[in-house]
């Protein structure tokens, strides 16, 4: 039997046959050298943890040998000095019997040799028990592994799911072939299990878990011929394997070789984080990420392809699996990817950080109109992160699904789009599309369903009545979409012509009313309605009675005047015609407000108001009806002893500054009490109010100046007498006219100081920001609208000073939309106050006095110039000297040579070449200017 490879305890056996003894001439025990000196214990824990690791171990003794081949013996009785080899090192011992004592000297011992003796019983003690110990170890292990010494185990490593071949030869006895038994087992924990068993002719027998993984190898195939083939390796598979011989009576009867097997697995996955991750800024997150493999693969974080930095707020943890995040900020955000991997593979998983975010509706409903009967869809589509998206729909602000109506007539979708099949007419309406993916709040898009239908008549009254000699109405209950165009009537089972009859008119919503009724107009109604659609048919007929009205038996007084806390009884009753019923009597305020039923009551048709207070003042209505007509008859109730109630009708004409106000006087509270008024007004937009009284007292019409022009402001009227301030009017709002531009509101100059004057009018705000900027042609002067009042601006005016009073810069106005202007002339060396002023119609708005120190160079670039132009006049008096003289020389030779001139018949050449230097001089005159 053969093997390879090696184990831990055969580097022990290699050491211990590598150990030399040294030889020595004395009696002194010999020590191992200072390097390879250990401790017992130590010794023994090294022993225990090679036996646990469940190896094969080889350990042997042997005596130690002089360096001339005699083996050494121990000094006294039956003493042995020996040295066990083993581990990654030499463990020596010469703790022997200590007969004849020595100091380091080589002294003998003296008169203490009692002494000595007694330390050398407690030596040997020590030295017997340890020698006993090593030899209870050394007897564990070679039971443990009997027979496998001088034998090296052969480590194999094999990937997750390949399959691996265990090289194992057969050696026969005196290298005859003899029968034998092959018998593979794995070692788990002390015990051996068999996986695999082959003799020949009969059948083999595979281990649990092994079933269809082992066999044995090929005779034909290069391996020994007790080799195993394992397929599909597990991790489970990974352990010690001994591969036995069996010699059947034969000896030896067995052998074999030791093999271990490491498996070795790709990483893969145990735990990931999801592939999308949502979260809030400030959110804290824990990305874990756990991976299986042989060997242990390493867990590698990256971001955006980069390695993720550890930071205040970010860190790795529990050996690289979990990624944790405390606080998210905006640049957290990104793909986050976990790298597995060992000596086998390499995976990876991403996950992506993303900012959640509420539902947001992409396609919304839209408004449709359907005709009744059809089908109809509304689309509501929106996208969320996460996706997760809840869609409701609600009409006229109740849910769909709990309308009774629409219950079996409606369907939500799974793409959130709302059907309704068939629609009818009453589901004209609002319908309302709310998504939520539960981050933020819901968001909502709505849609208006018009559904048409012919027109139809909804109700049919059986009998109506008609009031003798009164206006009276025959209805037709109509339900029309589109809109109702024309409605035919029948009377009696003839077409009515109502427009070609007297005292009938047809009303909008198709119904008849006669103006004055009589007799005739008693008999048997139909009508039918029409649309864009037609008609859904003619209603029922309705049989219409011509009677007499109501009577009023017992009015109401025209007015009722009662002191405040009094008690009021108006009284009405009325009767009924024959053949009709009898009406009933309701009370009612005209302008709408209630009746205070804790202080009201009514009996018969009287009613009754305890305890009048001011909010009782005004006109009442006693009502008396029945099948037949409605009758009315109205009263005043005035409460006197109250505050005066609030003025009414105002109104107002407005100027450029002014509102002139008017208005009716409300209750004054009782002839006793005198009314005076105070008119509370503000701009429009402003919280502050202001108050004028009003004079003369008791006068129903004020003026109110010093207003902006073509500003809104509101006004109210407020009445007051000797009981104190009575109720507000109505709010009425006054726009004030623009301001035309008729006159210059520019402040004037006065010594030392900047203009002031007493102007009236609206007031427009500051210019801001006033500068002064040198620039390369002269001096900036540039300033900011006012932010008050603006709107009243026409003009601005610069003012500017040095030592004397102010003056105005700017020749012209500078107009409204300009903020800059450019001055040139400007004295160097000179500080300038410069003030800007906004104008309007009838008064201006004054800039902060801006000091400008003007630079001393500029001074002296006026200089200069000067200089250069004085240089270049002289030049030019020079020339024109020049040709002075030459004009006068040339008139002086024309002179002389006349006479010449005159004998010769040419006497127009002096005057050419006079004309000639004068154009000359000028050209030249005007080319140096």
């Amino acid at each position: 039997m053969g093997g390879g490879g090696g184990l831990q305890a055969t580097d022990l056996r290699r050491r211990l046959e590598s150990t030399r003894c040294s030889g020595t001439t004395t009696r002194r025990p010999q020590s191992p050298p200072r390097s390879l000196r250990r401790d017992d214990q130590e010794e023994r824990v090294e022993l225990q943890a090679t036996l646990a690791s469940g190896q094969p171990t080889c350990t042997g003794w042997r005596p130690c040998r002089r360096q001339d081949g005699r083996k050494e013996d121990g000094e006294g009785k039956g003493g042995w000095r020996r040295w066990w080899n083993g581990g990654s090192g030499v463990i020596g011992s010469a703790r022997g019997p200590r007969i004849f004592g020595t100091d380091q000297d080589g002294r003998k011992e003296g008169r203490s040799g009692k002494r000595h003796r007694l330390r050398w019983r407690r030596g040997d003690l020590r030295w017997i028990a340890d020698v006993a110990t090593r030899t209870l170890l050394l007897g564990i292990v070679l039971f443990v592994t009997p027979g496998l010494c001088n034998q090296d185990a052969v480590h194999i490593t094999a990937i997750l799911g390949e399959s691996v071949v265990f090289n194992c030869h057969v050696e026969f006895p005196g290298e005859h072939p003899v029968p034998y038994v092959l018998q593979w087992e794995k070692k788990v924990g002390d015990a051996e299990i068999p996986i695999y068993i082959w003799y020949d002719s009969y059948p083999t027998h595979s281990g649990e878990g092994y079933e269809g993984r082992v066999s044995r190898v090929s005779p034909n195939s290069p391996y020994g011929g007790a080799s195993l083939n394992l397929t599909d390796i597990r991790e489970s598979d990974q352990g010690w394997y001994e591969c036995k011989v069996v010699f059947l009576n034969r000896s030896p009867n067995k052998n074999g070789t030791w093999f271990h097997l490491d498996v070795h697995a790709p990483p893969k996955f145990s735990i990931t984080p999801e592939e999308m991750i949502y979260v809030n800024v400030g959110d804290a997150i824990i990305l874990n990420c756990q991976a299986e493999g042989t060997p242990t693969p390493e867990i590698l974080w990256y971001k955006d392809a980069n390695p993720v930095e550890p930071s205040s707020t970010i860190g790795i943890f529990n050996d690289g699996t979990e990624l944790r995040i405390s606080t998210i900020k905006s640049e957290d955000i990104g793909d986050y990817t976990c790298i597995a991997r060992n000596g086998e593979g390499q995976i990876s998983h991403t996950a992506r950080v993303i900012i959640a975010g509420g539902a947001v509706i992409t396609v919304p409903p839209m408004n449709q109109t359907k005709l009744e009967g059809e089908k109809v869809q509304f689309n509501c589509e929106a996208k969320a992160l996460p996706g997760n998206v809840t869609v409701r729909w609600f009409r006229e602000g109740s849910p769909v699904t709990e309308l009774s109506e629409l219950d079996t007539r409606v369907t939500i979708k799974s793409d959130g789009s709302l059907v309704i099949n068939p629609v009818s007419a009453d589901d004209s309406g609002q319908y309302l599309c709310e998504v939520t993916n539960g981050i933020g709040d819901p968001q909502s898009a709505s849609a208006y369903l018009n559904v048409e239908y012919p027109a139809k008549v909804t109700f049919t009254p059986t009998v109506q009545y008609l009031p003798f000699r009164l206006a009276g109405v025959v209805h037709c209950y109509i339900k029309a979409n589109p809109t109702l165009q024309y409605v035919t009537w029948t009377k009696d089972k003839r077409l009515l012509e109502p427009y070609q009859t007297k005292d009938i008119v047809v009303m909008n919503n198709g119904s008849l009313l006669f103006t004055r009724v009589n007799e005739n107009h008693q008999g048997r109604y139909t009508c039918t309605p029409y649309n864009a659609h037609g008609t859904q048919g003619s209603s029922g007929p309705m049989e219409v009675l011509v009677r007499n009205p109501p009577v009023f038996t017992l009015e109401p007084e025209p007015i009722y005047q009662k002191k405040v806390g009094e008690t009021v009884e108006m009284h009405c009753d009325a009767q009924e015609a024959e053949g009709t019923q009898k009406p009933t009597i309701q009370w009612h305020r005209r302008d709408g407000a209630s009746i205070q039923r804790n202080r009201a009551k009514t009996v018969g048709g009287n009613l009754t108001i305890e305890s009048l207070r001011r909010s009782d003042f005004g006109f009442y209505q006693c009502v008396a009806s029945n099948e037949v007509a409605t009758i009315s008859a109205s009263t005043q109730l005035i409460v006197e002893g109250t505050q005066p109630h609030a003025p009414y009708n105002v109104t107002g004409t407005a100027t450029e500054f002014s509102v002139t106000l008017t208005w009716l006087p409300g209750y004054s509270g009782g002839p006793d009490y005198k009314q005076d008024y105070t008119i509370w007004y503000r701009e429009s937009g402003t919280s502050e109010w202001k108050m004028i009284p009003v004079t003369p007292s008791g006068s129903t019409t004020v003026t109110i100046n010093s207003l902006t022009p073509g500003t809104l402001y509101e006004f109210q009227v407020i009445g007051k007498n000797a009981l104190g301030d009575g109720m507000l009017s109505k709010l009425i709002t006054i726009r004030t006219l623009d301001v035309a531009l008729t006159h210059s509101a520019t402040p004037s100059s006065s010594a030392g100081q900047a203009a002031a004057t007493d102007e009236s009018g609206p007031k427009p705000g500051p210019p801001k920001n006033l500068t002064v900027t040198e620039v390369s042609n002269g001096f900036l002067i540039t300033w900011e609208a006012p932010v008050e009042r603006n709107h009243l601006i026409q003009y601005y005016t610069i003012k500017y000073k040095t030592d004397g009073p102010w003056k105005t810069l700017n020749k012209g106005q500078i107009r409204a939309e300009e903020t800059s202007y450019l001055v040139k002339n400007l004295v160097g060396g000179r500080t300038y106050y410069f003030q800007v002023f906004a104008n309007s119609a009838t008064n201006y708005g004054a800039s902060d006095q801006v000091k400008f120190a003007v630079p001393a160079r500029v001074k002296h670039k006026a200089i200069t110039a000067g200089v250069v132009g004085g240089i270049l006049f002289f030049i030019v008096a020079i020339i024109l000297s020049i040709c002075a003289v030459k004009i006068c020389n040339k008139r002086k030779r024309r002179k002389q040579e006349k006479g010449r001139a005159a004998s010769l018949g040419d006497a127009s050449l002096g005057p050419i070449y006079i004309h000639t230097y004068v154009y000359v001089c000028v050209y030249i005159y005007k080319y140096i200017s």
